[in-house]
């Protein structure tokens, strides 16, 4: 029986909790869950009380927590997406909070056609997706930067991936490749191309028109005036198939989370 977790700002301190407002509203009204059954209540900053439903009135619910845990997320990984159509940006946000990202980054790139976001509608996103997941962190949602800003950010990390369909297979086979080992495991396989040790890793998905050319060399620290600089970046692909910009950046945000 799947037990309903809750993300707000609550005082986990206290042994009992009064809830108010819309998720009140989705207990009671929505969920009609009853006196006496199990609820999780999360910080959203990784702490969860577990509890149960003590009593319900017309527009608050008491919860009785009965233990505190504290949710710890192995990998602290940054999902950089370029900025897309609402809609689409909307999908990122809620699948890849589902998938484990810890941080989204919007940025602007060449080829970004819209730049404006409701943060907010993000965050009621971002927090939905970390409650349905079952996670006790919600993603923190930056406001949008330069494509050359985001660059700055990932200077001293370990691992920072540029997905584009010029960059290298990451699904070929390891028979293909030179110098790589016969094993056909696929898990193997990915962490040995990656060489994904670190606990945090930066991953970048491009806007609907991709990345031009420019940006790929700056990625590789390649500037125009020849001078080259290491910022630690792999340029991959996830296949032949041109894949929608929202597409690639759930299924790389699921790989590298998981």
């Amino acid at each position: 029986m799947k037990i309903h977790r809750f993300i707000d700002n609550f005082d986990l301190s206290q042994k009992e909790i009064e809830i108010t407002g819309e998720i009140a509203h989705q207990i009671f009204k929505v969920l009609k869950l009853q006196i006496g059954e199990k609820i999780e209540l999360s910080d959203g900053k990784g702490s969860v009380g577990f509890g149960k439903i003590k009593n319900t009135e017309k527009r608050s619910v008491l919860v009785e927590i009965e233990k505190i845990e504290k949710v710890e997320e192995n990998k602290k990984n940054t999902l950089f997406c370029a900025v897309l159509k609402k809609e689409n940006f909307e999908l990122v946000v809620q699948k890849t909070t589902e998938c484990g990202i810890s941080k989204i980054v919007p940025i602007i790139s060449a080829r970004t056609i819209k730049t404006g976001l409701n943060l907010e509608r993000l965050k009621k996103i971002a927090r939905e997706a970390s409650e349905q997941s079952g996670r006790g962190i919600v993603p923190e949602i930056l406001e949008p930067i330069p494509f050359e800003k985001s660059l700055e950010l990932c200077k001293e990390n370990d691992l920072n991936i540029l997905f584009d369909i010029s960059g290298e297979l990451l699904f070929k086979m390891p028979c293909e490749r030179d110098g790589a080992s016969t094993s056909k495991n696929s898990a193997e396989f990915y962490a040995c191309i990656l060489n994904n040790n670190s606990p945090s890793t930066n991953i970048f998905i491009g806007s609907e028109g991709g990345w031009t050319e420019e940006e790929i060399q700056k990625a590789l620290g390649h500037s125009p005036t020849g001078e080259a600089k290491s910022l630690n970046f792999k340029i991959i692909s996830l296949g032949k198939l041109t894949l929608r910009a929202e597409t690639a950046a759930i299924i790389s945000s699921y790989l590298i989370s998981n």
